[in-house]
């Protein structure tokens, strides 16, 4: 039997619409209104009865489903019914359930969902199905399922209605079994580690963490403006100070910026903390999480991302951010060593360089302009800025830069990490600088977070922490192109 693909509805369908409503008041007049039951036992679903059709033949089971389409032949009917696990024919026979029910079941719509008991058997034609012996209308559908024989006509309808979505692309149902199964090996990963699993507030009255402009929201008993949080990078190495040796959270972030095909204003990552580890050790452990999750989830390491094939199994590259600079433009940065240098080079490469701008900040510009997009297979790249990077540790032989490193995969970051910094009379003066990047107009940087120097001034121990998004990373093990593909509930702007 043919999949249903989901469509547009068409604006003539209110005849139709009425015919579905007719249909429930008749019922209803009869006394078996559809919404009146409460429970349905279930022995089998239909992944069940296929695959242990061996020992279930002939064997009474009771199964559930969305009707998602009907063959009537005279005495006797088909339809294929859809669960969670997939579908399953059910056969209808005039001679075993009766008359009356017969002719309630024809009347019958796609989208219904119904619960059966009967037997396990296997038709002429070899199809494994449920013959009917009784059946119960538990929910009457009163809209119709898109048409099946159009493709989908308008990629926002898949969005807005998920649900539908769902119920007619078997696929978009496994990419999100998938990203359950994603998330679930992440965390034992991690677990098998000896990392604890927290909880740190989503509302933040300082905002830090990340460069990002964050959601602003008021709090009236305190009468007090709050942020949702842009990271949870802060309140995990206040817990690293207290004690915790590994830490790490899986959670919402939510950041007020563009939306494109890979941003969208609240999205899932996991940062993780380990005290008495570095940059070095954040790479070893993420690249081991991302291929061990991979061969997991997909039995396989090779990974197919639209033309591209990634190949996880292989030693990530680890090269510095300068080393690709001077590979793909030709510039030493070792030999640029004013700020007026700095800026030569970004006119001639036509960067657009800002009053807040510092010499790191223009070797940040060259990365992005002529390196991100060349990096597609997993690449760490290290040695980031000091500009760019107020809470990592700088490099003791080179105090310009951090030991730092960003994840590319396919030319989009995908992790980022630090040797954290952990001195409290620096990190002060890191906040400084954000705080004057405030004054200058830049709502991106970071507020001065006095309660996390509090901290940092009982002692922290040296530590790597490392971020993870998550819904990019479910991105690559799934094969789908943009974010809105990889989250059940995009934001979308209304429609009025």
């Amino acid at each position: 039997m043919e999949d249903i693909i989901i469509t547009e509805q068409q604006p003539e369908l209110s005849e139709l619409l009425q015919i579905r409503r007719d249909k429930l008041e008749n019922l209803r007049a009869e006394g078996l209104d559809p919404f009146v039951q409460t429970k349905f036992e279930r022995t089998a679903n239909s992944k069940k009865v296929v695959e242990e059709f061996e020992t279930l033949e002939n064997q009474t089971v009771t199964v559930a489903g969305r009707i998602m389409s009907k063959r009537e032949m005279g005495k006797a009917s088909f339809a294929l019914i859809q669960d969670q696990e997939g579908k399953l024919q059910l056969y209808f026979k005039i001679d075993d359930i009766g008359q009356e029910a017969y002719d309630r079941f024809k009347k019958m719509d796609i989208g219904d969902i119904i619960g059966v008991k009967g037997f396990v058997f296997r038709t002429r034609r070899g199809e494994i199905s449920v013959h009917v012996q009784e059946y119960t209308l538990l929910s009457k559908s009163l809209l119709p399922l898109p048409e099946k024989y159009h493709g989908l006509q308008d990629t926002d309808l898949r969005y807005r209605q998920r649900y539908v979505d769902l119920i007619v692309n078997p696929e978009v149902r496994e990419t999100f079994v998938k990203r359950s199964k994603i998330i679930k090996g992440v965390r034992k990963y991690l677990d098998d580690r000896g990392y604890l699993e927290v909880e740190t507030p989503v509302l933040n009255t300082v905002q830090g963490g990340a460069t990002a402009r964050p959601f602003v929201t008021h709090h009236n008993t305190l009468n007090l403006d709050m942020y949702l949080r842009i990271a949870t990078e802060l309140p995990l190495k206040r817990l690293i100070v207290g004690g915790f040796d590994k830490v790490y959270e899986i959670g919402r972030l939510f950041r007020n910026e563009g939306m494109d095909t890979r941003h969208n204003p609240e999205f899932t990552t996991i940062e993780f903390y380990e005290a008495y580890t570095d940059m070095n050790g954040m790479m070893d452990i993420t690249e081991g999480l991302i291929r061990t999750v991979a061969q997991e989830v997909n039995g396989t390491t090779i990974l197919q991302y639209g033309d591209l094939e990634l190949d996880l199994g292989k030693p990530f590259e680890r090269i510095t951010m300068t080393e690709l600079v001077k590979r793909h433009t030709g510039i030493d940065w070792d030999q640029v060593k004013t700020m007026e240098d700095a800026a030569a080079i970004a006119k001639e490469h036509h960067l657009k360089v800002e009053k807040k701008h510092k010499k790191g900040d223009i070797l940040s510009m060259l990365f992005e302009e002529y390196c991100e997009d060349k990096l597609i297979q997993p690449t760490f790249v290290t040695m980031h800025p000091v500009e760019i990077s107020p809470l990592a540790k700088k490099d003791p032989d080179q105090p310009e830069l951090t030991q730092r490193f960003e994840l590319f995969v396919a030319g989009s970051e995908l992790a980022n990490a630090f040797s954290e910094l952990n001195d409290p009379i620096d990190q002060r003066q890191r906040f400084e600088a954000q705080m004057k990047l405030r004054e200058l107009g830049d709502m991106e940087a970071s507020q001065m977070d006095e309660d996390y120097l509090t901290a940092m001034e009982y002692g922290m121990p040296p530590t790597g922490g490392c971020g993870i998004g998550i819904d990019r990373l479910v991105m690559f093990l799934t094969n789908n192109q943009s974010i809105r593909d990889v989250l059940l509930f995009p934001t979308m702007k209304p429609l009025d």
